[in-house]
């Protein structure tokens, strides 16, 4: 079989790994991918960007790539569309008006229900097969969709937990992001934090960056402990900072409690405040709201991501409460998603 895969973020390739071990070696990908995974049309380094202003200045570009997609759609048996609404959306409307008959899966979907409603009737008539990552998103759908809870695929790749806690944090982790606006607003908090507190500190770095880049983001870093490995640091340690994103239903589902933290442009954080009405970021959050409306984690944003609040909250966790309901996220969630999602593919 080939299979048209469309995988433009870090994390959407993390996933689209597992899901290869399950498909075997019978399924050739063609598209965009990480060179990892075969032969991509384009390297994704070319296609990270940072916020809606960001992806204003690349929106010429993006076009004439879903262009090329639309095209190589015509010799791919089925497509596959994973994360990224903005580009992909737009991207299966194409290719459903020059090839109606092309089955097209989405895995891990647009969160429609958080900003956008008026786009879940779109995707139920436009996508053929819905696969689902949060056990609520089905709910959202009208019943003629074909969309199913498939499991989640952090679950694929976690495998340890922890069964209980430490009675002291003895280490600590910092993850202030991927992206380097990210790390750059970041990093001199996290660094005020570190001196504060006098605990063993972990910073994880994502493995792309070129020493001149380490230098240049995070500075002197001869009295921290560098990691490139997020699951196997926050196993390992007691507590955790960590940027809105990924990582923080990493740690959820591993049991190491943190603290989320995020800053954003602020024409970005405006606009985005203005689109999504939810009472949290953090998506462990979210989802242990809808399970038995409690939460999970503290949450700062913009100017409350201050060194007082920080330490603050650190000193009033309560880390007991946080390993009760992170393993209650994980009955909700169930199991990992790579296995049924290949089935799908293959059916």
């Amino acid at each position: 079989m080939k299979l048209l895969v469309s995988a433009l973020e870090h994390s959407a390739n993390v996933h689209l790994t597992s899901l290869k071990k399950e498909l075997g070696d019978d399924v050739e990908f063609i598209g965009i991918f990480d060179k990892k995974l075969g032969n991509p049309i384009i390297d994704l380094q070319s296609l990270a960007i940072m916020g809606i202003v960001d992806a204003l200045k690349k929106l010429r570009f993006f076009f004439k790539l879903a262009d090329q997609m639309v095209e190589l759609s015509a010799d791919a048996d089925k497509v596959l569309l994973i994360d990224s609404s903005g580009f992909h959306l737009p991207l299966a409307k194409k290719i459903k008006k020059r090839y109606p008959d092309k089955e097209i899966i989405y895995y891990i979907l647009p969160q429609a229900w958080a900003w956008k409603k008026k786009r879940i009737p779109v995707l139920a008539k436009t996508i053929d097969k819905l696969a689902s990552i949060l056990p609520f998103e089905p709910s959202y759908y009208p019943k003629e969709a074909n969309i199913e809870y498939v499991g989640h695929p952090l679950l694929d790749q976690i495998t340890v937990f922890n069964e209980q806690l430490s009675s002291k944090v003895n280490s600590i982790a910092y993850l202030p992001g991927s992206r380097k606006s990210e790390i750059r607003r970041l990093m001199p908090i996290f660094r005020e934090v570190i001196a504060e507190l006098n605990i063993p500190a972990t910073l994880v770095i994502p493995k792309h960056f070129s020493q001149e880049e380490v230098k240049e983001l995070y500075g002197d870093l001869s009295d921290i402990t560098v990691s490139h490995d997020t699951h196997t640091t926050l196993h390992d340690v007691d507590f955790a900072f960590i940027c809105s994103g990924t990582a923080t239903l990493e740690a959820s589902l591993i049991g190491t409690p943190f603290i989320l933290v995020y800053k954003a442009k602020a024409l970005d954080y405006f606009i985005g405040s203005r689109l999504v009405k939810l009472d949290y970021v953090g998506l462990g959050n979210i989802l242990l709201q809808k399970y038995n409306n409690t939460s999970l984690h503290p949450e700062f944003l913009q100017d409350e991501v201050t060194k007082e609040n920080l330490l603050e909250s650190f000193h009033n966790y309560k880390r007991d409460n946080f390993l009760q309901n992170s393993k209650l996220l994980r009955e909700y969630l169930g199991h990992g998603s790579s296995k049924r999602v290949a089935q799908i593919i293959k059916q």
